[in-house]
């Protein structure tokens, strides 16, 4: 629904661009275009990821809305940043001049585009809030990308309005042109914000803090294990993840007794971890997992390494 509206509001904006001739208008088309590239990107991400596990990725295809989600902040940035960069600095060059009735033309389209994306807006956030989660808190890359493109497109629509409103007003391109750069500047930035977390996810972060936590602390409580050496979680999709442990186990237990203990440890993580779809426990001593800590700073946490 999202990218037949865009698409929609895209044609509009650039047919309205063009006969009024305004740069903030044609700034705010190549905008709605990368918001339906964008879009495009995200639905093929929503069904890649749902596939299962296999032999070639044994851990599920869920990093495919990270990558996806990647995709997308790229062309923010190039088909809508640069653009409007580009369009600001022409008109401010150049200098253009409108009729009445363009202006009145691209006023109605922008209010048309206010109208959509707002109702968009409207809808993304209170689906965020359905999921339990803020607007600032929202883990799933579509869903995000999909607030801030059109939080993105409701300031947009302002800035361009206010600018041919200026022009209208003084007859100085510049006005249009200020509102163009101001659109990209506004693109760049959450395309940079975007592309850092799906650049984080992709390469492999952690679950939240809190939930480490309380999983160290079951580990810790079981009468069978000795230490928790190491702790390493993983987020492997938006609703699966890994969770592995190094643990020392206290001495005089049989095979048996170490297979029994791993079942048991495995399903309590699970209950209080649902998303976790790998669970490992790794057996050592601690002599051998604080040799192991020393060389890797991953296993205590720290920055660093080659």
């Amino acid at each position: 629904m999202a990218l037949a509206a865009n698409l929609v509001i895209a044609v509009a904006k650039a047919v309205g661009g063009i006969f009024a001739g305004s740069p903030a208008l044609l700034s705010e088309a190549a905008h709605s275009v990368a918001d339906s590239l964008n879009e495009v990107f995200l639905l093929a991400a929503l069904s890649r990821s749902r596939r299962p596990p296999d032999a070639r990725h044994p851990f599920g295809y869920g990093k495919e809305r990270f990558f996806w989600s990647l995709l997308a902040a790229v062309g923010i940035f190039v088909m809508g940043g640069c653009f409007s960069f580009f369009q600001g600095f022409e008109a401010i060059k150049g200098g253009s001049e409108e009729k009445f009735s363009g202006y009145i033309a691209g006023l109605i389209v922008l209010g048309v585009a206010f109208v959509a994306e707002g109702l968009s807006l409207i809808r993304a956030v209170r689906q965020a809030h359905r999921q339990g989660k803020g607007v600032g808190d929202v883990e799933d890359p579509a869903l995000r990308t999909v607030l801030a493109e059109d939080g993105t497109a409701v300031l947009g629509v302002t800035f361009a309005a206010i600018g041919m409103v200026l022009h209208m007003l003084t007859g100085q391109a510049l006005w249009e042109g200020c509102a163009s750069i101001l659109i990209g500047a506004l693109l760049v930035y959450v395309a940079f914000r975007l592309g850092r977390d799906a650049r984080d996810q992709l390469i492999g972060e952690a679950a939240d803090p809190e939930l480490t936590g309380r999983i160290r602390e079951l580990l810790r409580a079981q009468p069978e294990i000795d230490s928790v050496e190491a702790l390493f979680t993983m987020k492997t999709g938006i609703d699966s993840a890994l969770v592995a442990a190094r643990i020392d186990l206290v001495p005089g237990m049989d095979s048996e007794e170490v297979e029994e203990v791993a079942v048991r440890i495995k399903r309590s993580v699970a209950e209080m971890f649902p998303d976790a779809g790998e669970i490992f426990l790794d057996v050592t001593d601690r002599d051998h997992a604080a040799r192991d800590a020393h060389e890797s700073p991953a296993a205590t946490g720290e920055r660093g390494g080659a």
